[in-house]
């Protein structure tokens, strides 16, 4: 089976985003926001709305997406925490009916209602909802709400660690994501995601965050950013700070996913990293849409990196493909299982 970790709703209907724009329109004027939440968008439109991601699966031979909302477009910088509980709920509540329309496509990861400043014990209730509720088997942690300010705590500050509990409580792993930017100095998906990878990587090093949570799991997306190219530096920086080695301080922990989109990228990551911290994903239809000249395939199309990586055992290429998303992803594990005794 491949299962793809990192996939967003971009093809939303346009009734979203008429909710959206009223929304936010809302806060200069009340009399202008939206009356109802009932965006009126039928299971016949969600279905045609998904079909993009459906028919790349298909044809790249893909099985399974854990499909979430749009990062950019959670914009916990926006509005109010108000704004920001229910625009999530929207949201979630949106992947939730494609997942049950089209569960052999989709198992769902959600949304939180972050705010700048606010303590993340805020997003506790979404969060059970999603899980116990929704049947979601993760979540995505923004860790600058401020959208490029940086105006937060860093992950290793006690300011997370209600949600951390939460998560280790509920055995479900974080996707440690960034949203949209409004600083102008960084470009949210060719800079602010980047740097929110790179930037998170960095923090758990400078803490000890899993000596307090040994059970806590994160994955850091798009290749973990910079960091298996600088990955030198990073053990450098650990050891100059007394830190153990990254495999003991971070790696157990830690995941990266394959949302690099060529070739060497894809070599560099299994050549740096342990392909035991490694799963796949693609973040089809994304960041970046169109076709490489230099090969006449999307850039996006990750499994095909991953299929032409030299050296790699059919055991480690398993690993990649299925076998740690399902270990990252114990609730996921689950319901594969459950699917299999049905069948």
């Amino acid at each position: 089976m491949i299962i793809d970790i990192h996939g967003h709703y971009t093809t939303e209907p346009a009734a979203l985003h008429g909710f959206r724009d009223k929304q936010l329109a809302g806060l200069a004027d009340p009399a202008r926001k939206p009356g109802s939440t009932d965006l009126g968008i039928s299971d016949e439109t969600l279905i045609k709305s998904v079909q993009p991601q459906v028919n790349f699966q298909q044809q790249r031979g893909g099985d399974l997406t854990l499909f979430s909302p749009r990062a950019g477009g959670m914009a916990h910088h926006v509005g109010t925490e108000a704004i920001s509980r229910q625009w999530s709920t929207l949201c979630n509540d949106l992947l939730y009916r494609i997942c049950k329309l089209l569960p052999d496509n989709f198992v769902g990861v959600g949304q939180l209602p972050q705010f700048p400043g606010v303590s993340p014990k805020n997003c506790i209730p979404e969060l059970e909802r999603i899980v116990n509720e929704l049947g979601f088997v993760g979540v995505n942690l923004n860790p600058d709400p401020s959208g490029g300010m940086w105006t937060d705590p860093p992950l290793i500050d006690r300011h997370w660690y209600p949600v951390y509990e939460k998560l280790c409580e509920l055995d479900v792993p974080a996707m440690i994501h960034v949203s949209s930017s409004c600083n102008p100095n960084f470009h949210h998906t060719g800079a602010h995601y980047i740097n929110g990878d790179t930037t998170a990587f960095m923090q758990l090093i400078q803490g000890n965050l899993f000596r307090d949570f040994p059970t806590l799991r994160f994955v850091i997306p798009h290749g973990g950013g910079a960091v298996p190219f600088h990955w030198g530096r990073y053990r450098g920086l650990a050891q100059d700070m007394g830190r153990p080695p990254l495999a003991e301080h971070v790696l157990k922990n830690v995941f990266f996913d394959t949302c690099v989109y060529h070739l060497p990228g894809i070599e560099l990551l299994a050549k740096v990293i342990p392909a035991d911290n490694i799963l796949f994903a693609s973040e089809m239809v994304g960041a970046v849409k169109g076709i490489d000249p230099t090969t006449g395939h999307h850039y996006d199309d990750t499994k095909r990196y991953v299929d032409q990586l030299k050296g790699l055992s059919e055991a480690d290429r398993h690993k990649i493909f299925e076998g740690n998303a399902r270990r990252v992803y114990p609730r996921l594990d689950k319901i594969l299982k459950q699917r299999k005794e049905k069948r």
